[in-house]
């Protein structure tokens, strides 16, 4: 005997599992989606993160070398060595005429020195191994670091410009870029920056203020005050770019951090 069928017991029709399969594939695409854009940015914020770390590190780097710049300074020896390495003539190195006469500092490109300039400084110091040369200089997008002993009668730009001492220090660095990238690309910093570059100039990595007998003042174009020696502060701009584009926008982002050096030394 074979028992009767319950009336109400059925599967599900065709139809039924076509919309269902239609709402879960419609939840899944939603789901991948959001996803998507959860990576996208992610992506986004650890690039902007990265290279705001880098800038960071770097600012701190600088400021710690030119605040224990000019040390030792000549004036902390009662007889003066003969040797000229063992000491440091000034906190700041400059070029042309290194040792014999100094240059004149200016800001935003103003002055005679070559370095320090906008986009190069030479400091002085021991940095645990004897006095050394510590250049920083902006070359394309990239910023070098160069570390090289002080010699009696050597010239801190010739002993710091080769490449074979130059360490790529921090790179996709826009401070020059007007002179340094396409028209493209400006034009896109541009349009995102507005008030980046202000008039499309150029952005000053290192501006200086010196001793005077005012007290402390931008460093001047001419007149005894504006010599490296007199340098005191250093204030740092970095304005460093994204290594890829934003992963939603398509823009590559920029970040702007500032930093200050102040000299510890009594040389002067």
């Amino acid at each position: 005997m074979r028992a009767a069928a319950t009336p109400h017991a059925r599967g599900f029709t065709i139809l039924e599992l076509m919309i269902a399969m239609a709402i879960f594939m419609v939840i899944c695409g939603a789901m991948f989606g959001l996803l998507q854009l959860s990576q996208q940015k992610y992506s986004s914020e650890t690039q902007l993160s990265g290279a705001f770390q880098e800038t960071r590190l770097a600012i701190d780097q600088i400021v710690r070398d030119f605040s224990a710049s000019g040390y030792p300074a000549v004036s902390m020896f009662s007889k003066i060595p003969a040797d000229s390495s063992q000491y440091a003539l000034s906190p700041v190195a400059w070029d042309p005429n290194y040792p014999a006469t100094f240059c004149l500092v200016g800001t935003a490109g103003g002055g005679t020195c070559q370095t320090p300039g906008d986009f190069d400084l030479i400091v002085e110091s021991d940095l645990g191994g004897g006095v050394s040369w510590v250049r920083y200089q902006l070359i394309g997008t990239t910023l070098y670091r160069a570390v090289v002993a002080k010699t009696a009668a050597g010239d801190p730009v010739n002993a710091t410009s080769p490449a074979s001492v130059r360490v790529p220090f921090l790179t996709n660095v826009m401070n020059n870029v007007m002179n340094t990238s396409s028209a493209g690309l400006l034009t896109q910093i541009n349009a995102t920056y507005p008030s980046m570059f202000p008039g499309g100039t150029p952005q000053p990595i290192f501006k200086y203020t010196c001793n005077s007998s005012a007290g402390p003042t931008p460093c001047p174009l001419a007149g005894t005050d504006g010599v490296p020696g007199n340098i005191r502060d250093v204030d740092i701009n970095l304005i460093v770019m994204t290594r890829q584009p934003d992963s939603q926008t398509q823009v590559l982002k920029l970040v702007e951090l500032n930093g200050r050096g102040h000299r510890m030394n009594p040389s002067r």
